[in-house]
């Protein structure tokens, strides 16, 4: 069996979690490979909506294997209260839960230490999210850090202490003040930490590993974006880790030969985060509405997200270094509100020359966006369930991308409910 891939394609908050829960009864695994708290995931059905940060987007399906994998930053207050917040759905957790031992533990000197370098940048700042996720990477890299597979060691507390000790020397050189909240946060750290052991912690490359020999079918789940990856996003303006089909093989142990297709899952426009370069973004009325029809709000965060038009040269970009198979497009729903849709097919540059291409720095790079201009179809898409029912001019859109991006478009999402999808089979672009 092979390992399937979805990975976002843009910045990040493509409808992932969306996505993996609609998928999700094809596959016997769903495994998330990178990111952390950071992620934010949101799944919509039977009428309520949940967000999940950590845990793989499969947990509603009791009989799916949910794996956190070894590539993923946990940190245990944010996990104790995710599985707070399943308790009412009675999901057999115990069972249906895994956590690698080999994941790095985010401790409170890491949120510490995430405040105080982003202090210090001042007009600079990257738009972190204050989730300690970059200290902890940091930690990591440096083979300083904690895993989880520590937290079951008779002398953790030995080691926890020796870290923070560490951490301290730095968040003194910053002039951070951090006595009293280190506190507070360290009893809702251990708290959480004696929580967690109920839980299996496992070699999660075995786990992953072992299913794919018993035949079973595998969903490796990514968080962040593609643009937001550390070696091939919009540095410095990216996360920490590895978001792009790469990370699933380091991420869970995985070899290369064992990955299958690569679902790429991208907004019917673009939305970002945060600060950092974004071509197409729309500094006016228009994307204020696509934010208030979109509800472009972070579900981790509550930040308003900066809203733009659909950039092509990004997303070949990301289809390319990705490897995708399939394209997923989201929020198609949002633009229904406009009677004309612009979509950006190149960038013009300084010298006056066009390209369909990325810029190597796009922070000091100027590009000015080149539009082809599209009819919308301005109405509802509620209750549609077939792409021949879809109006004319959607088609007309979809099949426009399709031609660009070289691929098909397997999955168009027309609301946030997990019903609200046309999926077509066996479509060539």
């Amino acid at each position: 069996m092979k390992v399937d891939v979805l990975l976002g394609l843009q910045w990040g908050d493509e409808g992932k979690g969306k996505i993996v829960d609609v998928l999700a009864p094809q596959y016997q695994v769903v495994a998330r490979f990178q990111g952390g708290p950071n992620a934010g995931h949101t799944l919509e059905f039977d009428g309520f909506k949940h967000v999940l940060h950590q845990i793989p987007s499969g947990i509603f399906r009791p009989e799916i294997k949910n794996v956190i994998g070894n590539g993923l930053v946990l940190d245990p207050i944010v996990l104790k209260k995710e599985i707070d917040g399943l308790a009412k759905f009675n999901l057999p957790l115990d069972k249906n839960l895994f956590i690698s031992k080999k994941a790095a533990v985010i401790i409170p000197t890491h949120r510490l230490l995430d405040a105080a370098y982003e202090q210090s940048k001042g007009a600079a700042k990257i738009g972190s999210t204050l989730r300690g996720i970059g200290p902890t990477y940091q930690d990591k890299v440096a083979r300083m850090g904690l895993r989880m597979g520590d937290i079951l060691s008779p002398n953790f507390k030995e080691k926890y202490s020796h870290l923070v000790d560490q951490h301290k020397v730095i968040l003194k050189f910053y002039n951070y003040e951090f006595e009293t909240s280190l506190a507070e946060a360290e009893k809702a750290f251990f708290e959480a930490v004696e929580f967690l052991k109920q839980f299996q912690f496992v070699d999660s490359e075995y786990v992953v590993n072992e299913s794919l020999e018993a035949g079973q079918t595998v969903l490796a789940e990514g968080a962040q974006g593609s643009l937001l990856d550390i070696d091939f996003g919009s540095y410095p303006f990216v996360t920490s880790s590895t978001t792009t089909a790469a990370g699933a093989c380091t991420g869970l142990g995985v070899a290369p030969k064992h990955i299958g297709e690569v679902f790429g899952i991208f907004k019917a426009y673009c939305t970002r985060v945060g600060s950092g370069p974004f071509p197409t973004e729309l500094l006016d009325e228009v994307g204020e509405r696509i934010r208030q029809e979109g509800r472009e709000f972070g579900s981790t965060t509550g930040r308003p997200r900066r809203c733009g038009w659909i950039d092509l040269p990004a997303l070949k970009y990301a289809i390319m270094i990705n490897g995708v198979t399939q394209l997923v497009m989201m929020k198609v729903d949002v633009l229904n509100i406009f009677d004309e849709i612009q979509i950006c097919t190149h960038y013009q540059l300084p010298d006056g020359t066009t390209t369909d291409q990325l810029p190597y720095d796009l922070c000091d790079e100027e590009v000015t966006p080149v539009y082809k201009t599209l009819k919308g179809w301005a109405t509802s898409l509620e209750n549609l369930h077939s792409y021949n029912e879809i109006p004319a001019e959607l088609a007309a859109y979809i099949e426009f991308l399709e031609a660009e991006l070289k691929l098909p478009i397997s999955f168009i999402s027309t609301g946030p409910d997990r019903e609200a999808i046309i999926h077509r089979e066996a479509q060539t672009a």
